[in-house]
């Protein structure tokens, strides 16, 4: 069963990630992408997997160090609800960042590899996006500056 919980919590995303790199402009998507509900599943597949583990997860969060958080994992069902955990977590992440993007007018083109990326390695493809989001930031200030200056010049 924990297996299937593993695997099942990625499946459980995966819609919304679909949606968001290939159908990034449909409405629907820009809806789906706006609700925090969409990790309800797969925190749902977390509490399935935490659950049995409670008193060695408590313990491992309770006073964190690494040879408490190593038994939590040699644990199936610790490792199973670790992986639910970041699942969800990296959904929520990957919404942040399209919502943001369509905010920002950053190309779809260029958002799909980085959510793809996001999906591997979510602290990396964060950290490109919030590059990314600055520079566009500072670029859309300073065209807003500068065609306020034409405007006042006129």
């Amino acid at each position: 069963m924990t297996v299937f919980l593993f695997e099942l919590s990625f499946w459980l995303a995966a819609p919304v990630w679909l949606l968001m790199i290939f159908a990034p402009a449909w409405g629907p998507t820009t809806r789906i992408a706006a609700s925090p509900m969409t990790a309800v599943p797969v925190l749902l597949v977390y509490l399935a997997l935490a659950v049995p583990v409670f008193p060695e997860l408590w313990t491992a969060v309770s006073s964190p160090d690494l040879d408490t958080f190593r038994q939590l994992t040699a644990l199936a069902d610790g490792a199973g609800a670790i992986w639910a955990q970041v699942i969800a977590w990296d959904l929520l992440i990957g919404q942040w960042m399209y919502r943001e993007a369509r905010r920002l007018g950053i190309s779809a083109l260029l958002m799909g590899p980085l959510l793809v990326f996001t999906i591997l390695l979510s602290p990396f493809g964060l950290l490109v996006f919030l590059g990314l989001r600055t520079a566009r930031s500072r670029r859309s200030t300073r065209d807003d500056l500068t065609a306020a200056a034409s405007g006042a010049a006129t």
